[in-house]
């Protein structure tokens, strides 16, 4: 293929494909044909490499020989000097040849392409750091040719390797400020020129924040982006919303304000902007006060923490604007109070509820312009969304008399006119209200469901599809908010329409907005009728797993195939680097995600119920298609798998045992190849939790073996990770909103080791001391974790494996105290009370479940743990959970271990410790021993002629009153049996009440009455 492109008399098309699949050739499979060609052959591919790229006079041809060559050299950058020449001169002949493609303006690109498909070695960057100027002019004149790709090579470097930018970064900003400025150029190639100084926001944000001055000025540039919108007379009162125009400047300069404001950090940019909002809420044109509103909104995100300080000026300034002149700007004003609603929420609606609801009810009657009205009402749902139960029920009189005079309004203007956008809005507007105030709303709920029934009824034509949709989803809410009994009169009726509705829907086109209410409906339903709605999945499943089964279109595309697809809907891309790209057709994904939730719910609430499409549904979720989806759809897929099991448990062990040997082994490799941390945490509790519902023999030797390897790595790559983030903090870009980046990063780390540990907690308490062999493979790991240099997360954590290990592999554990004994005994008075609490945990089964080997330390325990109880901020809210365990492990050691302390000196100060309630498994454990030593007539406890009564009395009724104990727990029957064997004694039953508060003995009669 080489010498077939180098030969110029061949056809020109030919040679091209010639070019393009040895391209591809060296891409796919270099190590496989390269290196098996003779060494003379590969000094005249690369001469005769460099000598045609210019020597070639077709420009398309010549970009495919420069391509051909960054490929070659990325290929070889191992062993670069071979490539590059171990003599200065074929150094500088590569440098001569990108400067000569860039001189002759129709190859500027082969700098970019050959930097891009060098991504991973930094180190070249300072060899061709000279060629950047020459690029940058390139760029700079290639605009002026109304020629875009230079400009957009430019973006692609700022997105994958903005380190190569450094040594020129003043003059890439300015060039791309001066660009964005410039109104002598296209609307496309300005926005490209901002989005290298926003991508340089997300890649490279440190750098940046040295740029101030750019920063400052970038700013200006998207504000005025955002003024850039046309008048349009219909827009006030036009019926249906058209997409966001993303090629608008109005809508660029918006999304990259709220990029750059979540990459530079609300500490920067928040000074910066709040002068120049401030001065276009002033101005009289309506544009730039409905940008300065959109830009309060963008913003939110981004600059959170240095917004709330100033949150209520910025409220009471933006409510103003719901009374502005102008509908659109008021729309703006609806805008930024929903968008407040979510980023500071629940805060918002604590300090501003009553102002806000007020304003967005009387904005709610614009009648004369429907998208504000309806808009107003889409900031009513966000604000309810989010809002505590106990603030919105003293506005529900009100909500629900503006609400439903609107509805009855807009039914009217529906059938007169067919307009429907403020009736959508408003409609779900009640279905938040409802969901929020739960049983709350039992009152008016006549007052609403004959007209939802009647929408759901009557609205069957096609342009009323997403009004019907959300009619559907009100109801379902309504019906879940007030509950089964006041539902009952009208769930029949509901299932009939749903039902007919369901029928028809083999007929629905795919993009019909009906499945997805539809889908959430049928889950709430499930919800309400519980076990009385397992009759109606016949009717259901069908459609639910048609759309659950939706195949997501895939590809595996180089850059020029991207770009020609890029105006293709739908599509998604991952940039895998190597100049490739993951693509994903995202269209119908939010259905199948949809779907794959409510096939969870109807396992979780049905159980044995759905034992018939437990089957199907497990291979399903195990397609390999699932791991190709969006992240909703593998989280569902991952949360279903224990559910299905607990499902399938009423066909017998023989059916389970197979239904686990089909999602095992995709579970394990998941846990392997997930790049996704949310999922993966999910897959792993899952996978966890299978395990306990199988238990012991539950995997098999290769099971162990890969599982083993995968936990290993997995505790490698956090001690990696750590030590990259150590890396990074010695940066010269280093600072304080990187070092909140990299605390992000370790958070995720940290929930992924939490993760690891619940697996190993299955399996410990599955299998026992069995598994002990092939856990000695994670021990140097375990014990590196525990540490005394180790953060403090990773102490606690390698002390809950620990925990484990004393708990249900004892007393074979005793085989590893010589790693753990002496950190558990040092970490009990540590100053983190996370890794106090867990070591207290951990003397406290040692006691429990230890055998005689660790009796002496026991002995050696008890003074640390009572040094713990003892100290004056041991109850604080940060202290108390470690606190409980340590007062927990001190009844341990004294109910299993008698022998090894003074008990009848310790006992009466652990009675002055009790009642636990913020553990409550903890709280079970002391009130238990409690009671075994009131039942036993334990003299100490009692004290002489039971005057501890009292005492005892006032320790039950404040772990009723804190509900340290549930009312089915067998501990709350034989506290409330202490307490009716005193209620027979006559006098010592009212010296005890007496003692008590009123709310005391109020809870004392409630565990009378319940347990």
């Amino acid at each position: 293929m080489f010498f077939f492109f180098l030969n110029t008399t061949a056809a020109e098309e030919a040679r091209q494909m010639a070019a393009v699949l040895l391209r591809r050739l060296l891409s796919s499979a270099f190590d496989e044909v390269y290196p098996t060609l003779p060494s003379d052959v590969q000094t005249a591919i690369k001469s005769e490499l460099l000598m045609i790229i210019q020597m070639e006079t077709q420009s398309s041809m010549r970009k495919k020989i420069c391509d051909i060559a960054a490929e070659l050299a990325r290929n070889l950058i191992g062993i670069f000097l071979e490539f590059l020449g171990t003599t200065a001169a074929l150094f500088r002949r590569i440098k001569r040849m990108l400067v000569q493609c860039m001189q002759d303006q129709e190859h500027p690109s082969s700098t970019a392409a050959f930097i891009l498909a060098n991504e991973h070695n930094v180190a070249l960057f300072k060899h061709f750091a000279d060629l950047l100027p020459g690029f940058l002019q390139a760029v700079n004149d290639s605009c002026y040719q109304n020629d875009d790709s230079v400009l957009k090579s430019l973006v692609e470097i700022a997105d994958t390797v903005p380190k190569y930018l450094r040594p020129h970064l003043e003059a890439t900003l300015q060039l791309s400020l001066k660009l964005c400025g410039d109104t002598s150029l296209n609307n496309m190639q300005r926005q490209l020129a901002l989005e290298v100084i926003v991508t340089l926001s997300e890649t490279a944000a440190a750098m940046l924040r040295k740029h101030t001055n750019i920063v400052a000025q970038t700013i200006p540039q998207m504000l005025a982006m955002m003024v850039d919108l046309e008048e349009d007379e219909d827009w006030a009162n036009a019926d249906e919303l058209e997409d966001d125009d993303f090629d608008s400047n109005a809508v660029a300069g918006e999304s990259a304000l709220d990029r750059m404001a979540c990459g530079l950090g609300g500490k920067l940019v928040l000074p910066m902007i709040k002068e120049h909002i401030m001065q276009m809420l002033q101005n009289p044109d309506w544009k730039y006060r409905h940008a300065g509103l959109m830009a309060l909104s963008a913003i939110g995100e981004g600059c959170h923490q240095q917004m709330e300080g100033i949150l209520n000026e910025i409220v009471n300034f933006v409510l103003l604007f719901l009374q502005d002149p102008h509908p659109r700007v008021r729309y703006a004003a609806c805008n930024a109070v929903g968008q407040m609603a979510t980023d500071f929420a629940p805060g918002f609606q604590k300090k501003f509820h009553e102002k806000v609801i007020a304003a967005l009810l009387q904005t709610m009657e614009d009648q004369g312009n429907q998208r504000v009205q309806a808009h107003a009402a889409a900031a009513l749902i966000n604000f309810t969304e989010d809002c505590p139960k106990s603030l919105l029920i003293p506005y529900l009189d009100n909500l629900v008399k503006h609400l439903h005079s609107i509805m009855v309004l807009k039914l009217q203007e529906l059938i007169q006119k067919g307009t429907k956008l403020v009736l959508e809005q408003v409609v779900t507007s009640i279905a938040s209200v409802a969901d929020t105030a739960e049983e709350k709303f039992v009152p008016y709920y006549d007052l609403f469901m004959p007209s939802l029934k009647h929408i759901v009824e009557n609205a069957v034509q096609k342009e009323l599809r997403l009004l019907r949709g959300k009619t559907i989803e009100c109801i379902s809410l309504i019906g879940l908010a007030v509950g089964k009994e006041k539902f009952m009169q009208d769930a029949s009726d509901v299932m009939q329409l749903l039902l007919k509705t369901q029928t028809d829907f083999s007929d629905m086109e795919d993009d019909d907005p009906q499945i997805s209410y539809m889908i959430s409906a049928w889950a709430r339903m499930c919800k309400i009728l519980g076990k009385e709605f397992q009759q109606y999945l016949p009717v259901v499943m069908g459609p639910l797993m048609k759309t659950a089964s939706i195949k997501p279109e895939v590809a595996l595309l180089d850059t020029q195939d991207m770009e020609n697809m890029s105006d293709d809907d739908g599509w998604e891309f991952v940039n895998l680097g190597d100049q490739q790209s993951f693509g994903i057709k995202t269209a119908g994904l939010e259905e199948k995600s949809t779907a794959c939730q409510m096939l969870v719910c109807y396992a979780k609430e049905l159980k044995e119920g759905f034992v018939e499409y437990t089957e199907q549904v497990v291979k399903l979720m195990n397609n390999d298609d699932v791991s190709l989806t969006i992240k909703r759809v593998r989280v569902a897929a991952a949360e279903s798998m224990p559910l299905l099991l607990e499902c399938a448990r009423v066909r017998g062990p023989e059916y389970l045992t197979q239904m686990w040997h089909f999602m095992c082994d995709a579970l394990i490799k998941a846990i392997g190849t997930e790049p996704d941390s949310d999922v993966l945490s999910e897959i792993m509790h899952s996978f966890a939790k299978c395990i306990e519902v199988m238990g012991d023999g539950c995997l098999n030797n290769e099971h162990f073996e890969e599982l083993g390897g995968i936990l290993k790595a997995k505790l490698e790559e956090h001690f990696k990770n750590q030590e990259l983030r150590q890396v990074k903090r010695q940066d010269e870009d280093y600072d304080e909103q990187v070092e909140e980046s990299l605390q992000d990063e370790d958070d995720n780390d940290v929930y992924i080791l939490t993760k690891v540990s619940d697996i190993l907690h299955s399996i410990f308490s599955s299998y026992k001391e069995k598994v002990l062999p092939w856990f000695e493979q994670l021990l140097p790991l375990i014990v590196n974790l525990i540490c005394p240099h180790r953060p403090w997360p990773d102490r606690q954590w390698g002390l809950c494996i620990f925990d484990d290990v004393i708990e249900h592999c004892s007393p074979a554990s005793f085989k590893y105290a010589e790693y753990f004994l002496r950190p558990m005994l040092q970490y009990v008075c540590d100053n983190s009370p996370e890794v106090r609490q867990a070591a207290a945990y951990g003397l406290g089964v040692m006691a429990q479940y230890g055998g005689d080997n660790y009796r002496p330390f026991c002995t050696e325990a008890l003074p640390l743990l009572v040094r713990v109880i003892q100290s004056a901020d041991s109850k604080t809210k940060e202290n108390v959970n470690a606190t409980e365990n340590c007062i927990s492990a001190v009844g341990k050691i004294m109910k299993f271990k008698p022998d090894c302390v003074n008990v009848e000196e310790v006992l009466p100060h652990w009675l002055s410790w009790l009642p636990l309630h913020e553990d409550k498994e903890e709280a079970v454990q002391t009130f238990n021993y409690l009671c075994d030593l009131i039942e036993s007539n334990h003299p100490i406890v009692l004290g002489p002629n039971n005057t501890n009564l009292p005492k005892i009395f006032s320790i039950i009724a404040e772990g009723e009153m804190h509900e340290a104990i549930k009312h089915e727990d067998p501990c709350a029957k034989r506290l409330a049996n202490v307490v009716r064997q005193v209620q027979t004694s006559g006098g010592l039953w009212t010296e005890c009440i007496a003692q008590l508060s009123p709310e005391q003995q109020a809870a004392i009669q409630e565990l009378l009455n319940s347990a």
